[in-house]
Parts: C-alpha cells; structure tokens; sequence
C-alpha cells in the first residue's frame, strides 16, 4: 500500500486500549464513549489520572477537615 491508501494494519488505533479505559476506568456509556474524539477522550484519562497517575481516595482525616472548612447548612 502506497502512502495515501490508509493506515496499515499495525498502524491502526488502538480501539481495544481505548475502550477498556472509556468504558472500563472513565465508566463512560456507550454512547458518551462513542460521540468522543481521540483527543476528548485522552484529556478525560489525564484528567482523571493527573496526567498519568491514577488519583488516589482521600483519606478519612482530609474529609473530616474538609467537612470542618464547608460544613453543609441546614435549609
């Protein structure tokens, strides 16, 4: 195949790798995975991985101060 006659097999998108984190660690739908660019989908991932480390839980001591700082208010 000569330049201009599409990607070659090895060359294609990595459409498994980026399923399995739309729809496996993004959680997306479906239907939100697929209206996504390659690029929408990248900045997601970064996002939610701080741009390649996965965030981790916030521990029970930075809630409690959290809660002291903006504590909800009674209606």
């Amino acid at each position: 195949m000569s330049g201009g006659e599409g990607a070659s097999r090895d060359q294609s998108f990595p459409w498994r790798q980026a399923m399995a984190i739309g729809l496996g660690v993004l959680r997306l739908s479906p239907r939100d995975f697929w209206s996504m660019t390659p690029r929408e989908l990248e900045a997601a991932f970064v996002g939610l991985t701080q741009g390649g480390h996965p965030v981790s839980p916030m521990s029970a001591a930075e809630l409690d101060a959290l809660m002291k700082r903006h504590p909800d208010q009674e209606v």
